[in-house]
């Protein structure tokens, strides 16, 4: 388990982020800092490394970032899900939901924030490595583990906000952040690209405990940022490669979410969450953010599956019941997350960020957009695994374009509630037509129309604050 708690050293870089990124316009409990010692950042031997390490990987578990930010940015704003009382908890979650979002709202500043406090951690563990006794084994399994976290948080920020700052070295001094500006976004895309594959020559194909970064996961994340930049072959390449090694899809469709059967053999890479450990400290909020109004004491009834998209599941589709439940009501809700405990707010589901069947999935439109007989029949193969495992029927023969819809519609069944269909419309150019239409369709959402300023958030107002100057708004915010 990696404790957000365990990086009490590093407490003075922490702050000094905290000063750097705008903490003077923004909600300060929101960064959950809690100074414990005036001890300054020296790494002297290899445990301390080990902890900080450790620090790095709790900080994916923030809000901002994988304890809730991150699937609500991946979803709410698509037509897949929707939030139950817009107005609930000051708007922000309604804001996505209905292309309102101010440069204010908390989700847009903590997500930011968070994501820039993991790349300083993994920043000055990269900077320390060379200076500290150990076995060259385990320096290079680190620098890996850093690198593939920096690309992670790196690769949610760009497509999340387009333009970000991009920084790669150790933060020590305030000043010589300011004035840096927005890097574009292809030179953020190069560095990402970089990182991934400098750790995939490091990072072991097994690592215990589970949980930690992998050589399957540095290429399945690369595939996927491939994949994004319509980069196919490469895509392919990679995630071949990750078809290699042992992950498979489970036979039964019920474990892969299921808390008892964490880290399992479909899993490449999730961030680890467990109910009732230290104070209740090291559960996730999704599971209460996540589950509709009523349905359990605390829902907040935030990015809820829309019902028009439960009944799109075919009857004998064993996702409708596995992924996706009704209440007694009739709402939809994910039951990719479980009430773990009495605490609803303690949620005890890993959140997962890379998974088989999205590998599958990846290579399926990878083949499909090149193209040509051969390519479409591996794009079916690798479709139809993932459809026989949900128990439809196999796809024989379908011409190019008629395969592209039938394969974006599958992302949408097999991956509702985590993350990526947002992403999958902005990535394919549909954002803006199916988003449009899905409007027109939906009654009292008929007034409702995005442009091509809603494909990116806006920047945080605390940090155009700051930094006024280089730190430029987002166009039409």
């Amino acid at each position: 388990m990696f404790c957000i708690k365990k990086f009490n050293s590093i407490t003075y870089f922490l702050l000094l982020l905290f000063v750097l990124l705008g903490g003077t316009s923004c909600n300060k409990n929101l960064l959950d800092i809690q100074p414990t010692t005036e001890k300054s950042l020296v790494f002297t031997n290899e445990a301390q490394v080990r902890q900080g390490v450790e620090g790095a990987y709790g900080m994916l578990q923030r809000s901002g970032l994988y304890g809730a930010n991150l699937m609500v940015f991946g979803e709410i704003p698509s037509e897949n899900t929707y939030s139950e009382v817009p107005a609930n908890d000051g708007g922000v979650y309604g804001q996505l939901d209905l292309f309102t979002t101010l440069a204010n709202n908390n989700l847009i500043e903590g997500t930011w924030r968070d994501a820039y406090a993991c790349i300083q951690q993994t920043n000055v563990i990269l900077n320390r490595l060379d200076g500290i006794e150990m076995a060259t084994e385990n320096r290079n399994t680190y620098r890996g583990e850093m690198l593939f976290i920096r690309a992670l948080c790196y690769f949610n920020l760009v497509r999340i906000y387009g333009d970000v700052p991009l920084n790669i070295q150790e933060t020590t001094d305030v000043n010589e952040y300011f004035g840096q500006g927005r890097t574009p976004k292809a030179d953020v895309y190069t560095q990402i690209e970089q990182d991934l594959a400098e750790a995939a020559a490091l990072l072991p194909v097994e690592q215990n405990p589970a949980g930690k970064a992998t050589l399957g996961a540095a290429w399945a994340l690369l595939g996927q940022v491939y994949l994004t930049l319509k980069n196919y072959q490469e895509a392919i390449t990679v995630l071949n490669k990750v078809t290699a090694l042992n992950y498979r899809l489970l036979t039964d469709i019920n474990a892969i979410f299921d808390p008892a059967n964490k880290n399992n053999a479909e899993i490449i890479f999730d961030i680890q969450f467990a109910s009732g450990i230290n104070g209740n400290t090291l559960g996730s909020p999704a599971f209460q953010l996540f589950s509709p109004s009523g349905s359990v004491g605390g829902a907040k009834g935030h990015n809820l599956p829309i019902r028009p998209f439960y009944d799109s599941y075919a009857d004998g589709d064993l996702r409708k019941n596995a992924y996706v439940g009704l209440t007694a009501a009739g709402v939809p809700y994910t039951k990719k997350l479980v009430q773990t405990s009495a605490v609803i707010e303690d949620g005890g589901s890993n959140i997962v960020v890379l998974r088989y069947a999205d590998v599958l999935l990846m290579l399926a439109e990878c083949h499909e957009e090149l193209g040509g007989t051969d390519n479409l029949q591996l794009a079916m193969h690798y479709l139809n695994l993932v459809r026989s495992r949900a128990g439809l029927n196999e796809l024989i023969s379908l011409d190019q374009s008629s395969l592209r819809l039938v394969i974006a519609q599958e992302r949408r069944w097999e991956l509702i509630s985590e993350g990526y269909r947002w992403f999958d419309l902005v990535r394919t150019e549909q954002a803006i037509p199916v988003m449009n239409a899905y409007f027109t369709a939906t009654p009292g959402l008929q007034n409702i129309r995005i442009d091509e300023h809603n494909l990116v958030q806006p920047v945080p107002q605390s940090q155009i604050n700051t930094d006024p100057e280089s730190i430029i708004q987002n166009p039409g915010y």
